[in-house]
């Protein structure tokens, strides 16, 4: 956690920074079809940050019923 940042404001960093990684990794993906290469690690990875996404998610939920 960053100086002064909460539980929250850190979860939803994590939600942004998360979608941001998706973002680049789908791009990614797509030039290296593009060019012809194989593209079977790079979407495993994918699948890896997308879980990981989906435990932010989550854990943001659990943070916002908590809050009522």
């Amino acid at each position: 956690m960053r100086t002064a940042e909460t539980e929250l404001e850190m979860v939803r960093r994590h939600i942004k920074e998360g979608a941001e990684h998706l973002t680049k990794q789908r791009a990614l993906i797509a030039r290296l079809r593009d060019a012809g290469f194989s593209s079977a690690e790079a979407e495993a990875l994918l699948v890896n940050f997308e879980h990981s996404q989906r435990q932010h998610e989550d854990h943001l939920a659990r943070i916002m019923s908590k809050q009522g």
